[in-house]
């Protein structure tokens, strides 16, 4: 079998995979991007779902928040952002979802009888934004320590910053949040950025949920989630057509089995069994697909937790407070039967074995804030798209049970926490395809784990690491000062589970070129 060889060889084309494909053909390198797909883009791609429904939807990700605009600039990538209205909208469980908690331009914390709650939720997100708005530019320059970055916020920002050092990194964020406000249904609105793909407490002492935590509230410094023009698929399509510009070569249908130490990749394709060789192998895989490829012992990986149900609706339903817009309500987050004592219940239900009752759900509009995912006759009809993402189903619910089955159970889990706060039953607004069949399509941690490879469901590739090194950790070479080192030199990550991957961020692809450059 003749063996080519090759600069880097960048194994999985998701967009990260891209990124560094683009940074490195830019920089003259032989580029060659595996991917076991019939395209590239991992999670960050887009579909027509549903037969004869001319919608392009965000079928995994659907919101970029971490995505720095240097990389975006750097590759010319023609990527393109719409900023959301409103923040979130929160009808109050206690009552049916008749009171609310609008946030936004013009926020009604006095609603759910929360007014004296506002000073302190505006409070709590200044002082993190001393934390935030400094970590973010390190994210793309090589690691500090712990002691480094923290010395560098609390300069900046003085005692305020070191406060929110010690609530946000040092202990449980749930004993910061219960500080700053005493509503019920505020606190679950701060809380479920903790949560958002990862199973944990919000007292956990591992800190877990603080990680989490900290890179929803961190991108651009602000935390702001933009709404990609044209869907996720636009955003691959760009990085795609950046790395190809630069000449990098890309492979899809090609089935990376095993990977060596120095850098010898096998692969099959359609011609069957193929081989090549690289100065550098870049894996755009989860740290245990690495570690199954170069045939040693798997790692545990954090399970991942969470449901995704995509719909198309006619319209967007009812809502049993008239006091609002669809615009307002679905414009932002729609937060649902997520009060923080909601949260802690769910949390414990799912612990014991069990899929929460009610589950704790968020949606999001994407049609609102780009309409042109939508055929001109859709959007004349008033058709949108609506996005659920169920929090706290863990990974360890779906063991034991068909996957039809656990698809089953968790979306009727959805529709039934949405319809608890609705004037309407989803199900009576939801568009049907063209064999009359229901626009609607759930995506649980094991559909994830076997289309995409993504071990335990986790949309993080497992546990997010803290965005610096700890003191006693070895800084010495290239791939350790990027965030991006494995045991083997030649070997290194580029995807979610480097140091600071996780969400559309490019960041892993970034910083994996960067330590093969040298810079």
């Amino acid at each position: 079998m003749e063996t080519s060889h090759w600069d880097a060889v960048i194994v999985g084309g998701g967009h990260n995979g891209l990124v560094a494909a683009g940074y490195l053909a830019q920089a003259g390198r032989r580029v060659l991007v595996l991917e076991r797909l019939d395209q590239v883009g991992g999670a960050a791609v887009s579909a027509h779902p549903f037969d004869g429904v001319d919608a392009r939807l965000s079928r995994y990700s659907y919101l970029v928040s971490l995505l720095p605009r240097r990389i975006v600039d750097d590759l010319g990538a023609q990527v393109h952002l719409a900023r959301r209205r409103y923040s979130s909208y929160t009808p109050d469980p206690a009552t049916g979802g008749r009171p609310r908690l609008l946030v936004g331009p013009s926020s009604t914390f006095g609603a759910v009888g929360a007014a004296d709650d506002e000073a302190g939720f505006t409070e709590f997100y200044r002082r993190c934004a001393t934390v935030t708005a400094r970590v973010w530019p390190t994210l793309t320059e090589p690691l500090r320590t712990r002691s480094q970055l923290r010395s560098a916020v609390v300069a900046d920002g003085g005692p305020e910053a070191q406060r929110a050092w010690h609530e946000v990194i040092d202990q449980p964020v749930g004993d910061a949040i219960t500080a700053a406000v005493s509503s019920d249904l505020v606190r679950g609105v701060m809380a479920t950025d903790a949560l958002i793909g990862t199973f944990a407490g919000l007292d956990d002492d591992t800190l877990i949920q603080n990680r989490c935590f900290l890179y929803h509230l961190i991108g651009g410094g602000t935390g702001d989630w933009d709404v990609p023009i044209g869907g996720m698929g636009a955003v691959t399509g760009a990085l795609v057509a950046a790395a190809a510009r630069f000449g990098a070569q890309i492979r899809t249908g090609a089935d990376v089995y095993a990977i060596t130490p120095d850098g010898e990749v096998s692969y099959r394709d359609g011609d069957g069994d193929q081989r090549v060789a690289a100065d550098r192998v870049l894996a755009n895989v989860t740290p245990a697909v690495l570690a199954r490829l170069l045939g040693e012992d798997e790692p545990d990986i954090a399970p991942g937790s969470q449901i995704k149900v995509n719909l198309m609706l006619r319209r967007l339903p009812r809502l049993r407070d008239e006091s609002v817009t669809a615009e307002q309500a679905f414009g932002g987050t729609f937060h649902i039967n997520e009060n923080y004592s909601q949260l802690a219940s769910a949390y414990r239900q799912a612990v014991g074995g069990s899929v929460p009752d009610p589950l704790p759900c968020e949606i999001y509009c994407h049609s609102l804030a780009d309409p042109s995912i939508l055929s001109p006759t859709l959007r004349d009809s008033g058709a949108h798209t609506l996005t659920v993402f169920g929090l706290h189903t863990p990974h360890t619910l779906t063991a034991g049970t068909p996957p039809d089955q656990i698809r089953r159970n968790l979306t009727a889990a959805v529709l039934d926490s949405l319809n608890s706060v609705l004037d309407e039953p989803i199900q009576d607004v939801i568009l049907t395809d063209a064999a009359g069949r229901p626009c609607l399509e759930a995506k649980t941690t094991a559909d994830l784990q076997d289309a995409l490879g993504m071990t335990g469901g986790n949309i993080f590739h497992g546990a997010l690491d803290w965005p610096f090194a700890e003191d006693d950790e070895p800084l010495q070479t290239p791939a350790q000062r990027w965030g991006v080192a494995t045991a083997h030199e030649r070997v290194l990550l580029c995807g979610s589970g480097s140091r600071r991957g996780g969400a559309v961020s490019g960041i892993g692809g970034h910083n994996a070129a960067m330590a093969v450059l040298g810079r």
